[in-house]
């Protein structure tokens, strides 16, 4: 196995690791530990592919487990921050299913021979998405937990998620559109 394809599986593999720390409050500073965790796994998936394609370590396994690897830590994120009441419930219904129509898309088209590459507002969206966890998380650790501003910061988390959740539609729409010959109903 490649370097790349291990930083892949290493990725899945933090998601439980992920999933732990910030749900088990018992633990000292777990919020704090699972934003690390949370930090490695995406620099995994910002170097992951740039080395694959660098280097010539492109791979069929690559290209299965990426993408998945990444739908996997987005979903734990977004599920835990809503399971501790951190953000709405709808805003994490609107990316997690464009997460499954893109996914589906890139499925069809594929069967087809076309390869569906990210687009300015998937990178867009995806980037937004890290920066709001990240923030989101230094929110409930920082100024929740250890300043205990007396303070709504849903209202904040809410602001953010739903701003990715806006990039999100843009970009699945955008997938959507350009692709559109491929899913007609009448095929």
């Amino acid at each position: 196995m490649n370097t790349p394809n291990k930083l892949t599986v290493m990725r899945v593999l933090l998601v439980p690791l992920f999933i732990a720390l910030i749900m088990i409050d018992s633990i000292p500073l777990n919020i704090l530990w699972a934003g690390l965790v949370y930090g490695l796994a995406a620099i995994t998936d910002l170097i992951d592919g740039k080395m694959a394609r660098k280097y010539g370590l492109v791979t069929n396994f690559g290209k299965f487990l990426d993408p998945i690897a990444d739908k996997i830590l987005v979903m734990a994120v977004l599920l835990c921050f809503s399971a501790k009441g951190w953000i709405d419930i709808i805003a994490v219904f609107i990316i997690l299913t464009r997460e499954f129509v893109v996914s589906g898309l890139r499925l069809v088209v594929a069967g087809e021979g076309v390869v569906v590459p990210a687009g300015i507002w998937g990178k867009l969206k995806t980037a937004c998405t890290m920066a709001a966890f990240g923030i989101i998380m230094a929110i409930e650790l920082f100024l929740v937990r250890i300043a205990k501003i007396d303070f709504n910061f849903f209202i904040i988390n809410e602001i953010l998620i739903w701003i990715c959740a806006v990039l999100t539609i843009i970009s699945g729409a955008t997938y959507v559109y350009a692709y559109k010959d491929h899913i007609n109903p009448n095929d």
